[in-house]
């Protein structure tokens, strides 16, 4: 599953990708879940203006479902526009 989301002038891409391997290394919980990647872009950029992030819930699990992966993918893509916007302005 793949989305795009507009924000301040970049775009958010967010592949979610099923997964049964636990997201924590060291841990072998198998169960399945889902992990998501996002790339952000500057808007009509076609390289990537970050590195990709591989991302997994807060507490290094698995997310739960599709749609968790979705949402946590996509906040990570804005934490990160805000964060180097903030920059910028300093």
């Amino acid at each position: 599953m793949k989305r795009n989301y507009e924000y301040h002038g970049y775009q958010i891409e967010v592949s979610v990708e099923a997964s049964s391997a636990s997201a924590r290394l060291g841990v072998g919980s198998r169960q399945p879940g889902f992990v998501t990647v996002v790339r952000v872009l500057r808007a009509g950029a076609p390289v990537s203006q970050f590195a990709p992030l591989r991302l997994s819930d807060a507490d290094g699990q698995l997310f739960r479902n599709d749609v968790d992966a979705l949402k946590g993918g996509y906040a990570a893509g804005r934490w990160l526009i805000d964060d180097v916007s903030a920059e910028s302005d300093t």
